[in-house]
């Protein structure tokens, strides 16, 4: 394109394409995906009672998205695991981080500065991580859109969409968590990412590909280090988000009328059950202050009396 040939970013875009991720931006994805896995609630205290629930956690976090689009392939879900030195880092980093002397190694990497750079090199693994999901998916189902999105998806963000599975492992149950009800950013932008690499793959987007993740790295890590230093979580396409909701999914519902008027039923029916309730025992009360017998005891009163004189007329006969 003329464009990036005129901004001399063609070969910076050929380079980034080229670019290894082991061991370096490998380490910073293990390290960043630990440190979270430290932060969630109860997880120090899990660390301490099962070394080997907080291990396989862990794992989980950092090779959750090759785990689930495995499974989505009908591939094994332990291949990521096979080699054998990416879980060897990825354990020699979940024990620094957990079990390092005077707590160095968790404290140095949470320094601003080193967790954004940390940060930075994640998002740069994210594109990798899409990109492969997204050409993993063409090469065996060419023109299914929908596979190849959804592979690269999983593989992006898997580490979330497994969230549920993952606090099973640490006895913990939370369905209310599940990142298909309440996507995070890291999920949606993971989710954009492989619309536009499926689009890209299927020649629907005009753009190279070394192009797009040269573009698409670049909106992820700035996006990134804006979030982490105004200290916001609010996602960048929250006003289309709500615009696309409130123009397709917040419409006049047929049953709305009837839903309506159910709700008002009930709360007339509640508030006049209590009223009423609330004006016999007004009454009784009154009537017990002013020596006055209720009507319920009168009742009662009579019915004695009644039996009383029954009882007196048959000893007569």
């Amino acid at each position: 394109m003329d464009l990036f040939g005129l901004l001399y970013v063609d070969e910076l875009s050929h380079g980034l394409a080229n670019l290894s991720m082991f061991p370096y931006f490998d380490m910073a994805h293990y390290i960043v995906s630990v440190m979270s896995l430290r932060e969630q609630p109860g997880a120090l205290e899990v660390s301490r009672v099962s070394p080997l629930a907080c291990w396989f956690s862990s794992m989980l976090f950092c090779f959750g998205g090759a785990v689930l689009s495995g499974i989505m392939l009908a591939e094994p879900p332990v291949a990521p695991l096979s080699n054998g030195t990416s879980v060897l880092l990825a354990s020699v980093i979940w024990y620094l981080v957990f079990y390092c002397p005077m707590d160095l190694v968790y404290c140095c990497a949470a320094l601003l500065p080193l967790r954004l750079l940390l940060s930075g090199m994640k998002e740069v693994t994210r594109t990798w991580k899409v990109l492969g999901g997204v050409t993993q998916a063409h090469g065996k189902y060419k023109d299914s859109l929908l596979v190849m999105i959804a592979i690269g998806w999983a593989k992006g963000a898997g580490g979330g969409l497994i969230s549920n599975f993952e606090q099973l492992v640490r006895g913990v149950w939370k369905p209310e968590t599940n990142e298909l009800l309440k996507m995070s950013y890291p999920t949606k932008i993971t989710l954009i990412g492989a619309v536009l690499f499926a689009l890209q793959q299927t020649h629907y987007l005009p753009l190279q590909k070394h192009h797009l993740m040269l573009i698409y790295t670049i909106f992820t890590v700035v996006n990134k280090s804006r979030m982490m230093l105004t200290g916001s979580s609010t996602s960048p396409f929250a006003t289309i988000e709500s615009a696309i909701y409130k123009t397709l999914f917040t419409g006049s519902s047929p049953y709305a009328a009837l839903t309506d008027e159910v709700k008002k039923a009930c709360i007339d029916n509640g508030t006049s059950n209590t009223s009423t309730s609330t004006a016999t025992t007004k009454e009784s009360s009154e009537n017990r202050a002013a020596g006055k017998p209720s009507p319920r005891g009168s009742l009662e009163a009579k019915e004695v009396s009644e039996n009383e004189e029954t009882a007196s007329c048959k000893k007569t006969d």
